[in-house]
């Protein structure tokens, strides 16, 4: 069950969710935590518990962007460091800070913007990027979108999705073989060096900075219902409000047995 280590009236500041104080718009969400703890399966998730899923990506409410799309193009010595597994993609320096915040100031600003499509095979950003549009709801995930102070406090609510290391590892195994082709050896060895000690040294500490942890991530489904649920309340119309609804059916999780 998730642990709550904040009063759900305190997580987006104090406003109310009755309707007598108007919640912003868009509501960005962060969502931090280390590599393969299921960050990525959580933000899906609660996509599709709004009903969102299946949505056209021009009439989506809720959106999902990740900070991967913001790794810096890479010099030919770091692509060279790159395909051997010896670049800190898990260092703080890996992004492109200023063009992550430009982007995320856009988003906030209730603009569409284009993301890069980040290519994990050859270490570089595809040729053609996405548009994301005007939402009610983002979800910004990634394993250092608390780090920055700047963009940190952009977000309305922070999760943090907290996963045992040796699950982790052995998710990043598998998937770093079967979907990226890369070497089992390498692997380890990028993960003990690099990744790690990244891990303890940028990302766990900015666990202190959560208004939610999710315990076991995606597989913890009374934690993620009871965010929805309240994300729902929080955009809640009321009889004046024009604001574009959250096109989902309650009865979904409601409920629902488990």
């Amino acid at each position: 069950m998730a642990f709550w280590p904040k009063t759900m009236a305190a997580v987006n500041g104090g406003l109310r969710t009755n309707g007598s104080e108007r919640v912003p718009r868009p509501f960005v969400i962060g969502v931090a935590g280390g590599t393969a703890s299921g960050k990525s399966t959580v933000c899906e998730r609660i996509m599709k518990e709004l009903g969102q899923a299946e949505v056209d990506s021009r009439q989506r409410q809720v959106v999902i962007i990740s900070q991967d799309s913001f790794y810096k193009i890479l010099n030919d010595r770091e692509r060279e460091l790159a395909s051997k597994g010896q670049f800190n993609f898990d260092h703080p320096e890996a992004y492109d800070f200023n063009f992550m915040m430009e982007t995320m100031q856009k988003v906030v600003s209730g603009k569409t913007v284009d993301i890069p499509q980040y290519d994990y095979i050859t270490n570089s950003r595809r040729s053609g990027n996405h548009a994301v549009y005007p939402a009610d709801v983002v979800l910004f995930e990634g394993i250092l979108v608390f780090y920055f102070p700047e963009l940190r406090n952009m977000f309305h609510m922070k999760l943090f999705v907290d996963t045992d290391p040796d699950t982790r590892l052995s998710r990043r195994v598998l998937r770093d073989t079967k979907e990226r082709g890369r070497d089992l050896d390498q692997i380890l060895t990028q993960y003990t060096t690099l990744v790690k000690p990244a891990f303890e040294e940028f990302c766990l500490p900015t666990k202190k900075y959560a208004d939610v942890i999710i315990p076991r991530g995606a597989d913890n489904i009374v934690a993620i219902d009871l965010i929805v649920q309240h994300i729902q309340e929080l955009l809640r119309p009321t009889s004046r409000d024009t604001t574009r609804r959250l096109r989902h059916n309650s009865d979904s999780y409601v409920g629902r047995p488990h």
